[in-house]
């Protein structure tokens, strides 16, 4: 290399962070009455009303931009549970099945979806290299706690929201203190009929 040429970066990852909320910011307890307690909460289950209309803002084909999934371990036993029973006519289910998936936990020891890995210990190094390896997206659905770890470091490069037309007034947020404010660049917004709003935002 000449002296003087600006030494080139490497390429890194996107990192985004796919989240369903409420207008407030809540995310607990989406799918199901039972899926998350925690705090005597009791509106489990909120999403459903607007489920069948997802279809009109969510793009099966942007999956192919994603080549690795990162979930917290709770959501990643629900997940677990579920997915690997679906078949490959379902998109969703084609992609996540076939894709490397990533689990941040120090309690889990060994896991039964296929192509899983274990990250222990900090999460941060080693999303960090993760984000450095290959090419494509990776994709971290819900994971509050994970999501918020990775919103402080400066990980996460993308957003994609989906706002329901509800205030929950109480349960687990997404968001949650920053060390400093982050400028949001909207990329693209629509809405279903039934008032759900998709938001994706670049950061940075």
């Amino acid at each position: 290399m000449s002296p003087g040429r600006p030494r080139s970066l490497p390429v890194m990852r996107t990192l985004a962070l796919v989240e369903f909320l409420t207008v407030d910011g809540v995310m607990q307890g989406l799918g199901s009455p039972g899926e998350d307690t925690d705090g005597g909460f009791t509106h489990g289950g909120w999403g459903t009303p607007y489920a069948p209309a997802l279809g009109q803002v969510v793009d099966p084909g942007g999956l192919g931009r994603t080549t690795g999934y990162l979930f917290g371990r709770r959501t990643y036993l629900k997940m677990a549970d579920f997915w690997p029973h679906q078949g490959d006519d379902n998109p969703i289910a084609a992609s996540m099945n076939h894709s490397p998936k990533y689990v941040v936990s120090n309690q889990l020891t060994e896991v039964n979806w296929a192509g899983t890995t274990i990250l222990t210990g900090d999460p941060v190094p080693a999303v960090r290299e993760l984000k450095a390896q290959g090419e494509g997206d990776i994709t971290v659905l819900g994971s509050g706690h994970l999501a918020r770890t990775l919103l402080a470091a400066g990980l996460v490069d993308e957003l994609r929201l989906f706002v329901h037309p509800l205030l929950m007034g109480t349960g687990k947020r997404l968001f949650g203190e920053l060390p400093d404010p982050r400028t949001l660049t909207l990329q693209t917004v629509a809405r279903t009929d039934l008032g759900t709003v998709a938001l994706v935002y670049r950061i940075g």
